[in-house]
């Protein structure tokens, strides 16, 4: 295999693979609906609110590479939901699935040969698609990581008895 294939498989397991940390999709799996909204007494947020937070920033970032005149949001406020608790209920399987929908997105643009992962992005002239793609990689691994000490301190996880 080549460097540059290398590195594309790299960055897409980054996205999706269990390597040295759970992944979004095993962070999620099996949360009560009725605790999704629920916060911690240590913590400050919510599953729902990080689960939520992942999908915008990466919805975001992903349109960032994709639009040239691409505009960020209103920081906080389009990058976190107002309230702990996903409205309707229905949000958190749409958001998540969401989350999916645009990982997959970023690993097919990553996958893509004509895509050089070292020019800078259509709205950028300094930010480049590897530089883009581990953002997300390190930004939803944090948030992970959050997600699973808030099921820790709900007394959910690891989620199906065993650790992950």
């Amino acid at each position: 295999m080549d460097s540059n294939a290398a590195l594309r498989s790299h960055l897409t397991d980054l996205l999706t693979a269990r390597q040295a940390h759970c992944t979004f999709a095993d962070a999620v799996a099996h949360m009560p609906t009725e605790r999704r909204g629920e916060r911690p007494d240590a913590l400050p947020y919510s599953a729902w609110e990080l689960v939520e937070h992942i999908r915008r920033a990466q919805r975001d970032i992903l349109d960032y590479c994709r639009t040239p005149d691409y505009e960020a949001g209103d920081w906080p406020h389009d990058y976190w939901p107002e309230a702990p608790v996903p409205s309707p209920l229905t949000a958190w399987d749409t958001s998540v699935a969401q989350v999916h929908e645009d990982q997959e997105a970023l690993c097919d643009l990553i996958a893509d040969e004509t895509t050089d992962l070292y020019d800078t992005v259509p709205s950028s002239d300094e930010h480049t698609y590897l530089r883009e793609v581990m953002l997300v990689a390190d930004h939803t691994a944090y948030h992970v990581g959050q997600i699973v000490t808030v099921r820790r301190e709900l007394g959910l996880w690891p989620p199906s008895g065993d650790a992950k």
